[in-house]
């Protein structure tokens, strides 16, 4: 079986044709430019313009970086702020004239990895957590997800978590990540306090130096590197846009 999705970045909305048997693409990742102003017609544009370049006309996926309910786009803390209250879902299948279901990213990631990222399915609570930008964040009971967690602005140490811990805090050419290694451990103990997962899965760029600060965090869970990387928001996507849901 094969979907389609399409994830919505701050830089970019990308887009490609999943094979649903593997979690790997079937087809090129086709790249667009976010456009600026971000405003919802602007980026569905672009949606459109993806979609197009691979002539795709059945189901959709799309992740949005915010709060999605029932499609409709409840958050704008990394977007335009005329994203908040809109339906995002009935207005991409108005425009392309196809099946459209609309979810947040990281919980389109989280989905995405733990169907396909070889980690095993452990029963109980997966917690999935992005570090970039800011902290995405993902949560799944005995495979079920619970939506829209946004673990990323929880309060911690007179802050958000994200402005504590986020990978953005690590220079590129910075090659001594202990402090900051430090302080994900702070953060990931805090969150087995409060959620008790078996497993965390630890995602977003800063996860390809994962072997580096692996040994500094100190968790009950079992804690392991993403495997789907970049192509985890559009897999996820295309799951849900096909009802395979893990």
């Amino acid at each position: 079986m094969i979907g389609f999705g399409v994830d919505i970045g701050g830089s970019g909305v990308k887009g490609a044709i999943v094979d649903l048997d593997t979690g790997t693409l079937a087809s090129d990742r086709h790249r667009i430019s976010t456009p600026r102003p971000a405003t919802p017609l602007n980026v569905i544009d672009a949606v459109r313009q993806v979609v197009t370049h691979h002539a795709w006309s059945g189901p959709l996926g799309v992740t949005v970086p915010g709060v999605v309910i029932d499609g409709v786009v409840m958050s704008a803390a990394n977007i335009d702020h005329g994203w908040l209250g809109f339906d995002a879902q009935s207005s991409i299948s108005d425009l392309l004239e196809i099946p459209v279901k609309v979810i947040n990213d990281a919980d389109a990631a989280g989905l995405a990895e733990v169907r396909y990222g070889d980690h095993g399915t452990p029963e109980g609570v997966v917690l999935v957590l992005t570090f970039g930008t800011g902290i995405g964040s993902a949560l799944i009971n005995d495979g079920r997800l619970v939506p829209n967690t946004e673990f990323g602005h929880l309060e911690f140490h007179g802050t958000s978590a994200e402005a504590y811990a986020a990978g953005k805090l690590v220079k590129r050419d910075n090659m001594d990540i202990v402090w900051w290694a430090n302080r994900v451990n702070e953060l990931l103990q805090h969150m087995e306090s409060i959620l008790s997962p078996r497993r965390i899965i630890f995602g977003g760029g800063i996860s390809k130096r994962f072997e580096e600060f692996s040994a500094l965090i100190e968790t009950s869970a079992d804690l392991v590197p993403a495997r789907l990387r970049n192509n985890a928001g559009i897999v996820g996507a295309a799951m849900i846009a096909t009802a395979e849901e893990a």
